[in-house]
């Protein structure tokens, strides 16, 4: 079960409740006046401003008046403002309407609440649901490479989520540490079993506290969506890898150079920007191959398998 949103007000969390079954049910100005009037009783309940951006933007869609695009950005602004970690993902919502920095729209504090809400449900949705292969697509992809079944020593797992890429690697790894922000996810991770360490943190600077050269093989699989700079990420395992040892990731791709917030609030990047990133962190890139890495709202999302070796020689 997801956490409670309260403001530690029943009255204010009701006039929220209606708010966003209001907003639920297609009406946006009923949305609205509920969120004011919870707003009214409890002014710095940070969900209620971004429910209330939701409820402006949703009749700036059918307006299009400049006041009601004005308020969005005004109660999105709240939202951030009283809460800088940003649970609420304020920073996507200003970037989706015309204001704010794309590069840091999704913050370390937004992932963490999403995926500690998501972590009971996380597997079924994401393998059931949306038909979510990265971390099989990661190991096809190293076997390609150092050969099916073959130990693969000490092993990061950036990103680890409920465990899913240490299932897929079963017992390759002599040791094989998980790192995720959310600890909800690093609960079902621990239930899982397979790993024998978990770290809880950012992963740039979890990488920082990582041994250098003290790992055989770095694995990301469906991070990088969340991070639209990957220079620090590639840099930190870049540190931690010996040289000659792997990093395989997956990306979202999109047609071009750089990388892209698309409307569906992740980032993806163009091959020449994930080639060029690899190369200047110290890698050699040796496969960067097409897949499918989900499918969302019946449609296929686009990515990239991609492994690189550490330069350098064991």
């Amino acid at each position: 079960m997801s956490r409670t949103i309260t403001s530690g007000d029943l009255l204010a969390d009701r006039r929220y409740a209606y708010a966003q079954a209001c907003l639920d049910e297609g009406d946006p100005d009923a949305a609205a006046e509920m969120a004011e009037q919870c707003l009214e009783i409890a002014p710095r309940f940070a969900p209620a401003w971004f429910l209330l951006g939701r409820a402006r933007e949703a009749r700036h869609g059918r307006t299009g008046r400049p006041d009601d695009h004005h308020a969005a950005l005004r109660a999105y602004a709240n939202a951030l403002e009283i809460d800088p970690d940003d649970a609420q993902g304020a920073r996507i919502a200003l970037v989706r309407i015309g204001a704010g920095a794309a590069l840091t729209a999704i913050s370390p504090g937004y992932v963490r609440a999403l995926f500690d809400a998501y972590a009971p449900r996380f597997d079924r949705h994401l393998v059931g649901g949306l038909a979510y292969r990265g971390p099989d697509l990661l190991v096809e992809a190293l076997d390609a490479l150092v050969g099916s079944g073959t130990p693969l020593g000490r092993v990061i797992d950036l990103g680890c989520g409920t465990g899913l890429v240490g299932a897929a690697l079963g017992h390759r790894p002599t040791h094989l540490t998980g790192i995720d922000l959310s600890p909800r996810m690093l609960a079902e991770a621990a239930r899982r079993g397979g790993y024998h360490r978990l770290v809880e943190g950012e992963l740039v600077a979890a990488l920082a506290a990582e041994a250098a050269g003290g790992a055989d093989c770095v694995t990301a699989a469906d991070v990088l969506i969340y991070v639209g700079d990957m220079v620090g990420m590639l840099a930190g395992a870049a540190r931690v890898l010996r040289p000659g040892g792997h990093l395989a990731f997956t990306v979202q791709s999109h047609p071009g150079d750089g990388w892209v917030l698309g409307p569906d609030a992740r980032y993806a990047h163009g091959d020449p920007l994930v080639r060029d990133t690899l190369t200047r962190s110290g890698f050699t890139p040796e496969t960067l191959a097409p897949a499918v890495i989900r499918r969302e709202n019946g449609a296929d999302v686009a990515g990239r398998i991609v492994v690189a070796r550490r330069d350098g020689t064991s």
